[in-house]
């Protein structure tokens, strides 16, 4: 193991506060490992080690995200995240299946999908807008964060305005997904497109909400105006 990743334990360690551990645990359905830190604290530590490795060759980097990413820790996963988006310049397409790998076979809760899906793969598919086709897959995958991935590693760029046309499709893709946590990813994503484009995100959630879930739909309308959420949230069937 390499030594910054035992210092990296260590610190958690030592600052690990079991009251939050148990605050942290509540907003989880599923069993989760963590320190107990709230997540500042937790990006102050990996932007502290970050000083230490980032001279270091990529795959060396990736070679510590994964033994972070593998240990199933909440907090060594949030680290992780910071360090492959500040890598994000340097994205190869190659660096995809690792990426994928990552999330398929490490990540198990909505935070970490979340924190490393949100920046470094919405970075990731900024560079590279053919990644929209593997995001496509990842909606059909038996993985709820895969499916969750798909949605929420466009949240970044759809809340700048880009790939609107990708996000609804992707919308579409999820739309009769079972999983409350799926719908909420791409309720999340279509609420993030509407802010630039009201319009377009209503007239789809128009067309579709007879077919989807009402958690989704109260996603998406989310910041439109009151009038076009009452007419969203009235039943046609």
């Amino acid at each position: 193991m390499d030594p910054v990743v035992n210092r990296i334990r260590q610190e958690l360690s030592e600052r690990a506060d079991p009251e939050i551990q148990k605050k942290s645990r509540r907003f989880f359905r599923e069993e989760i490992k963590c320190y107990g830190m709230k997540t500042a604290a937790v990006i102050v530590i990996a932007k502290h080690y970050w000083k230490e490795v980032k001279f270091r060759e990529k795959k060396e980097i990736f070679a510590l995200c994964e033994e972070l990413f593998r240990s199933g820790y909440m907090e060594e996963s949030f680290i992780a995240a910071e360090w492959v988006y500040r890598l994000s310049e340097h994205f190869e397409w190659e660096d995809l299946p690792v990426f994928r790998h990552w999330i398929d076979d490490y990540i198990t809760n909505w935070a970490s999908c979340d924190g490393f899906c949100n920046h470094t793969m919405g970075a990731f598919v900024v560079k590279y807008p053919e990644t929209i086709d593997e995001l496509k897959r990842w909606t059909h995958s038996e993985n709820r964060w895969m499916r969750r991935a798909a949605a929420v590693s466009l949240i970044i760029p759809a809340k700048k305005g880009q790939f609107l046309a990708e996000s609804l499709a992707i919308a579409d893709l999820l739309l009769t997904d079972r999983d409350d946590l799926v719908q909420k990813g791409y309720g999340w994503l279509l609420k993030e497109a509407s802010r630039m484009h009201t319009e377009e995100v209503f007239s789809f959630v128009m067309e579709k909400k007879r077919d989807m879930p009402r958690t989704a739909l109260r996603y998406a309308i989310e910041l439109m105006p009151k009038e076009l959420k009452n007419e969203a949230m009235k039943k046609n069937w």
